[in-house]
């Protein structure tokens, strides 16, 4: 996968892009990041990529013409591949886990990083693919959120994590959130962990598991349960769970 970012900051995904499971996806060549600043391709002597809102009000706002001929410039480079262009931005759609498994099977994404009041609306219009927000909150800019969506994309290619099923069951990749873990020793002062999972029996291992996910979801995000499609033991499990807190 190749994934190129304009930003005003560049130098921000400097750490983000050399450390851990980006490091070592660009090690394994599953991804080419590439950060540009777009403001090398402003068309004026003084490199401006900001101007005045028509009509007024308060910020700046970004101009068109250096997004536009820096997207040019990238997707040139690879004509036989159409790309994901996703801009970064508050009225964008909520970024979820489905979506990140859906990006993960293109190969090539552009992110746009906006900052100052917003962006000229001709390339929310003409421009990009898509539009993501990663919450109901606002940030200085878009990169931080580009960083968020790029490493949990990332960690779903082939290869990346050293094992390959190791984000399968991570909360919401199954609709739900993740059971609970627990590492050695089996008795941290006093504290212990549930004899179930020091059984060996893998079933009931895995029936533990799937009830915990199911009552730590039911507890902090039942709105879950509105899309999941729950298989008839686990419906079953659901009710009794819920009879515990009544």
């Amino acid at each position: 996968m190749k994934i190129d970012v304009l930003s005003l900051f560049p130098d921000m995904f400097s750490g983000v892009f050399g450390e851990s499971i980006l490091k070592k996806a660009t090690e394994k060549q599953a991804v080419q990041f590439n950060v540009v600043n777009f403001r090398e391709y402003a068309a004026n002597k003084h490199l401006t990529v900001d101007d005045y809102p028509y009509g007024g009000g308060a910020g700046m706002v970004l101009k068109a013409q250096p997004i536009f001929d820096a997207v040019a410039a990238l997707t040139a480079q690879t004509e036989s591949v159409k790309p994901r262009i996703i801009l970064l931005c508050p009225q964008g759609d909520r970024y979820t886990q489905k979506r990140a498994e859906e990006l993960a099977q293109e190969e090539h994404l552009i992110f746009i990083c906006g900052h100052y009041e917003g962006y000229d609306e001709r390339i929310r219009e003409h421009l990009v693919t898509d539009e993501i927000s990663i919450g109901d909150y606002v940030l200085t800019g878009g990169e931080l959120g580009a960083m968020v969506v790029i490493d949990s994309v990332v960690r779903l290619l082939p290869d990346v994590l050293g094992n390959a099923e190791s984000h399968m069951k991570d909360s919401f990749s199954t609709g739900m959130l993740e059971h609970p873990h627990y590492t050695r020793p089996a008795d941290f002062r006093g504290m212990m962990v549930p004899e179930v999972l020091m059984s060996g029996n893998h079933k009931h291992i895995e029936e533990w598991r799937t009830k915990e996910a199911l009552r730590r979801t039911l507890l902090r995000r039942p709105d879950l349960f509105e899309e999941v499609e729950l298989t008839k033991e686990q419906e079953k499990w659901l009710v009794d769970i819920k009879k515990e807190y009544e």
